[in-house]
């Protein structure tokens, strides 16, 4: 796939906004690399725009990783078990959606930015157990959750954190924070080889995702300070990303009816 220079910055541009609403408001924010890559970068083949996002959240999830474990708030027993199983369902799902009509791809991605708006408007804090490990009694249902997230990853493209994170809180008590940390892992785990499929089949734009990463870096560090100085408002600003987000996710829909 060829495009200009201008298809470019407008990659710079979205991945700066992808990684500023990483850093702002957490899981949820990469769900915008594929609509920006379809109807912003105006990249032609849905799949190519999944494949090339892939890599660009996996990317992103990485350098959020190597914060969170210097902060000590990854749980990696816990998070190892669930990439385990989720990997192979991210290999699976994005087998199954190579599979399908782009146009019908994007329109279930649609429906799945509702659900993810909604559950963002519904957020609320938990303070879990923080000595909450892994262990015989909830180890299958860490694993089977994680197939299930790492399934629904592999066949939209996505990072997946924000059903990562409710996963890892319901199947073993830790606090949302721990979560976080390490979902990450998985969402790291689920994009390179979500990514590494696509690339396989030739649907990665190579430099198309580095540039997107590039920017994601800025956008991400950027917007990590802002929530720092924002703290006091960030409900409203999770509520404004919530809308804004089932939006994109009706705008998305009514062009693939449309068309």
């Amino acid at each position: 796939m060829s495009l200009d220079i201008y298809q470019y910055v407008a990659g710079a541009l979205s991945g700066g906004l992808v990684g500023f609403s990483l850093g702002m408001f957490g899981g949820g924010g990469s769900i915008l690399a594929v609509p920006l890559m379809v109807y912003f970068v105006g990249v032609p083949n849905a799949h190519m725009a999944i494949g090339t996002s892939a890599f660009s959240v996996a990317f992103n999830a990485a350098t959020g990783l190597v914060s969170h474990a210097r902060c000590g708030t990854v749980k990696w027993r816990c998070a190892t078990i669930f990439m385990a199983t989720g990997s192979v369902g991210a290999f699976i799902g994005a087998s199954l959606g190579k599979a399908m009509d782009g146009q019908r791809l994007l329109l279930l991605f649609s429906f799945l930015m509702m659900v993810v708006g909604i559950l963002m408007f519904r957020r609320r804090s938990s303070e879990g157990d923080p000595l909450a490990q892994c262990n015989r009694n909830n180890a299958p249902k860490v694993l089977g959750i994680g197939a299930g997230t790492g399934l629904c990853a592999g066949f939209f493209g996505i990072g997946g954190g924000f059903l990562i994170v409710p996963g890892l809180v319901l199947s073993t008590g830790m606090p949302t924070l721990n979560a976080i940390g390490s979902s990450l892992v998985s969402v790291t785990a689920f994009g390179l080889v979500t990514a590494l499929s696509y690339s396989v089949s030739g649907l990665v734009d190579w430099p198309l995702a580095l540039v997107f990463v590039a920017a994601g870096s800025i956008g991400g560090f950027a917007g990590t300070r802002a929530a720092q100085s924002l703290a006091a408002r960030k409900s409203t600003l999770n509520t404004v990303f919530a809308a804004l987000i089932l939006l994109v996710a009706l705008y998305m829909a009514w062009r693939n009816l449309a068309g």
